[in-house]
């Protein structure tokens, strides 16, 4: 049997941003790492589709500027956010609304001031038809139609109170709210307190949209430390498209540290074996990769239930007049919960003279979910979406891990002394969990190599040899 040629202090199974990351911080505390990943490029589900000009993200998750891990991740210095408008632009009633913390506001007192100063706006022609009738649907409440002298989702005291709850949100410590009781977002947001017009006509969208999850089944306090991102940050996505984000980690990482096409069929605390170059040995494995690829490896390692999500690209010479607002549905009218005209948010996404509007649509699927999307599109900004050109339908069976409680967020990620993982299923479902629980395995890894350096250099993966 011949020894294997190459070698490192640690090999990373996996190239999504959790592995990428946690491989970062160990090359900087001179241990010598090797990322392996399967298919032919980084980045995993954060991956962009490149069509004609156009840049289309897969799963298209969105970020908060308020997340701490994409400033404190080492490589990440040269990523640009292009963040949405502030807040989130909603559709109710047959017309937009503007709602969440606004720049400057200035706490409680500018959120009163903000809400007044949108409740006493003139409302458009549309407004002065008759308000609809409410429609009975078996199994759903009926809402009675405001009157019209309301604000958009209810009085201006009770949007000033929603607007002091963010703020109070956004200065709550992490801890404080991860020791409140624990119960299904959903049944948490009744037991606030909020008028129903908030919860449903803001919140319930808003949360959605932030979880992945249209029935809100996440735990509570998942639910509170998003909610604290969007009060304390701004929504955005990342320039150039999702995939930026990976590209850039494994970019920045040492020459050769990264190899791709490379599949691993078994870990263990001392090696990984791979189908294209046979046993590596190492010091120390991190198993990076999805949930369920993660379990194939480790045997015994829990499989959470995952939310999927269908993305359905678009694109018009005529954009609606939305400007880069995140539009949501707070009628729940269609199978879009929320959409952008993604394009106005980061050019680079598109070709001069077009406009790219990307929708997502959480849970199962429609039959024929490209029409579905364009009936529902239509109402939401208004214009006809009849000469709209379909990009991509994406689905993604797996593209959430679900956080239902009681949800542990922050798994262990040492398995063994020698043998470790990370990714979204370990921490919470968002790019910050998956790049915090890279943060905590490069962490324990450290912590159990005792390491300040190195001891090689890390060959390199040989070439599969070409026929003679």
């Amino acid at each position: 049997m011949l020894e294997p040629a190459y070698q490192a202090d640690v090999v990373v199974v996996g190239a999504g941003v959790a592995g990428l990351s946690a491989a970062h911080r160990l090359t900087s505390a001179g241990v010598t790492t090797m990322v392996l990943e399967a298919a032919h490029g980084v980045g995993g589900r954060m991956a962009t589709e490149k069509i004609d000009g156009f840049r289309l993200d897969r799963v298209g998750q969105l970020l908060s500027t308020a997340y701490p891990e994409l400033r404190q991740t080492p490589g990440l210095g040269g990523l640009v956010l292009r963040p949405f408008a502030p807040g989130v632009l909603l559709h109710g009633d047959g017309r937009h609304h503007r709602a969440g913390l606004q720049p400057g506001a200035g706490g409680a007192r500018g959120a009163l001031h903000a809400v007044r100063a949108l409740a006493s706006a003139p409302r458009p022609p549309s407004a002065t038809r008759p308000p609809r009738r409410p429609v009975a649907v078996p199994g759903r409440q009926v809402s009675v139609p405001r009157s019209r002298s309301g604000a958009p989702l209810g009085t201006a005291v009770d949007q000033a109170r929603l607007g002091a709850a963010l703020t109070r949100l956004a200065g709550t410590p992490a801890e404080r709210l991860l020791a409140r009781p624990e119960l299904p977002a959903g049944e948490a947001l009744a037991a606030r307190g909020l008028p129903a017009r908030t919860i449903d006509g803001f919140l319930r969208p808003l949360l959605a949209a932030l979880l992945c999850d249209p029935d809100l089944t996440t735990s509570s306090r998942c639910a509170d430390l998003a909610l604290r991102s969007f009060a304390s940050g701004r929504l955005c996505v990342p320039e150039g498209g999702a995939e930026a984000l990976p590209e850039l980690l494994a970019s920045t990482l040492p020459p050769g540290s990264v190899h791709t096409g490379v599949r691993v069929t078994s870990v263990s605390t001392t090696s990984v074996t791979t189908a294209e170059h046979g046993e590596i040995r190492c010091r120390a494995v991190l198993v990076a990769t999805d949930a369920r690829a993660a379990a194939e490896l480790l045997p015994g390692l829990r499989v959470p239930d995952f939310h999927p999500v269908t993305v359905v690209h678009h694109t018009t010479d005529e954009p609606p007049a939305t400007g880069a607002s995140l539009l949501l549905d707070a009628d729940l009218g269609g199978p879009v919960a929320h959409t952008a005209v993604v394009s106005r948010v980061d050019p680079s996404r598109a070709p001069a003279g077009r406009a790219l509007v990307s929708s997502t649509v959480l849970g199962r699927p429609p039959g024929d979910v490209d029409t579905a999307v364009r009936m529902h599109l239509a109402r939401l900004y208004g214009v006809s979406t009849a000469r709209w050109e379909t990009l991509a339908v994406r689905h993604t069976a797996e593209a959430v891990p679900a956080m239902r409680p009681p949800h542990d967020l922050r798994r262990p990620v040492r398995l063994l002394a020698g043998l470790y993982v990370c990714g979204d299923h370990r921490d919470t479902s968002t790019v910050q969990g998956a790049l915090h629980s890279g943060h905590r395995a490069s962490a324990a890894i450290l912590a159990d190599l005792g390491a300040g350096r190195s001891l090689h250099v890390a060959d390199p993966v040989p070439t599969v040899p070409r026929a003679a």
